[in-house]
């Protein structure tokens, strides 16, 4: 029963939050006459001594005492006796933890925000460098058109944009304060709810104490959150292990994010992308976990509950580890402009714009131009040649209209060029759109 029932081997991380919380609630009570100022006073300063403990990894945790409530309150009354022991009034555990998990899942955001910040400017910087070297881009993991690296790399950037304003909308939403609500029906006492929101950096305090003691809401929105975000960079780690495979040779990782093999003399493996793939399968599942706790319980509080802190805690870990090594990686990297644009003009990648031309010059509609243009694909690959290597004449007998002006848009580099439309991935576009982020992120 002991094992199972106590929590302090994975709450103690919140103990900063809880002395926070607990030196509100007394300030609150001396403010409103439940606590003498003498005895406030007293706690505040014990308080203070516990947290110093702490950071000095001297405290006397206890198992016997269950959680980090429990443990702070019991070395707080044996350094000052009886006024140690006012502290729980017109508070319950419920209430207790209920904000001190509010508190930590929102400095965590603010530390993932961050952190996300970071890895947009590290991107944004490198978009910026190759805002003009082309590269493939790939549907279906097959040669589609040719876009360029720095293009490629702010489709990320805007993605993780997206992560941040997920997490801004949670911290929103999970900034109100259950100190207060009690066990679950409120207190008796006169106590001062809006003065310890305030005091606690919410915007107001639970209106309902029931929702206040039993939601937790807020820290699923943070796991939804984190696990798009950790899904994100998964998908970036993806094209990392392909990018640095020997088949794609895109880019180059130091021997700072990848390790050596135990017999093959010759590997670089890219296990920092590899891992950070990996960490995702933790983030998704901490999702669904806590998901798993909660669908079944009534209301007010159950000690199911106790099984919301160690996901949360695993997964901001595993997120916030997972963001240091991706903007590492993007810092490390040198991509083969080279080897890029080789292989951005293979698979014939500039069959759409073969196919535009003819609607834009020859007035043919889309569907017969893309027609047009797939018997000569064949052609060419028939021949084994590239479109651009296609002579005249053998254009000429698919539609006697196509002219040598055509061969100025078979190119990767007009190709690339050509797309100038908002969002496209003209190097234009491109540079403009990485510098106006990195002013942004400034």
């Amino acid at each position: 029963m002991q094992r199972i029932n106590a929590s302090i081997g994975f709450d103690r991380a919140l103990w900063r939050q809880d002395i926070a919380g607990s030196r509100a609630h007394a300030a609150m009570l001396a403010h409103v006459g439940i606590l003498s100022p003498a005895d406030q006073e007293k706690i505040d300063a014990g308080l203070r001594d516990i947290a110093a403990e702490i950071e000095a990894g001297t405290f006397p945790f206890d198992a016997a005492l269950e959680d980090i409530h429990m443990n702070i309150e019991a070395r707080l009354a044996d350094r000052i006796g009886e006024p140690g022991r006012r502290l729980h009034t017109a508070r319950s555990r419920n209430d207790q933890v209920a904000t001190d998990l509010r508190l930590w899942v929102r400095d965590a955001i603010d530390g993932l925000d961050a952190q996300l910040g970071d890895l947009m400017r590290a991107l944004a910087q490198r978009a910026a460098e190759h805002a003009a070297d082309p590269m493939p881009g790939f549907t279906h993991l097959q040669t589609a058109q040719p876009v360029t690296f720095g293009h490629h790399l702010l489709a990320y950037v805007e993605m993780f944009a997206r992560d941040r304003g997920r997490l801004a909308d949670t911290r929103r939403r999970l900034n109100v304060c259950p100190l207060g609500a009690a066990a679950l029906a409120g207190t008796s006492f006169p106590i001062d709810r809006d003065m310890t929101a305030r005091a606690l950096g919410f915007d107001r305090p639970a209106a309902n104490s029931l929702d206040a003691v039993s939601d937790r809401d807020f820290a699923l929105e943070f796991l939804a959150a984190a696990a798009i975000t950790a899904m994100h960079l998964s998908r970036f780690a993806e094209e990392i292990i392909l990018w640095c495979s020997a088949p794609f040779g895109f880019i180059r990782l130091s021997d700072a994010f990848t390790t050596g093999s135990s017999i093959m003399p010759q590997k670089k493996n890219p296990d920092a992308a590899e891992l950070a793939r990996g960490k995702t399968g933790r983030v998704l599942g901490a999702l669904v976990a806590l998901l798993t706790v909660m669908k079944g319980l009534p209301l007010a509080y159950a000690k199911d509950m106790q099984e919301d802190k160690e996901p949360v805690f695993d997964a901001a870990a595993s997120l916030s580890l997972t963001l240091a090594a991706t903007a590492g990686m993007v810092r490390d990297m040198r991509p083969d402009a080279v080897r890029l644009a080789a292989v951005a003009g293979e698979g014939f990648s500039t069959a759409t714009d073969l196919a535009d031309w003819l609607v834009r010059v020859l007035g043919l509609p889309f569907r017969t131009a893309h027609h047009v243009t797939g018997r000569l694909v064949a052609r060419a690959e028939a021949d084994g040649v590239d479109l651009a290597a296609l002579p005249l004449a053998v254009m000429q007998v698919e539609h006697p209209g196509i002219t040598s002006e055509v061969y100025d848009v078979l190119s990767v580099a007009a190709s690339v060029a050509s797309r100038t439309s908002y969002g496209g991935t003209s190097p234009h576009n491109v540079a403009a759109q990485a510098a106006q982020w990195i002013r942004d992120l400034a």
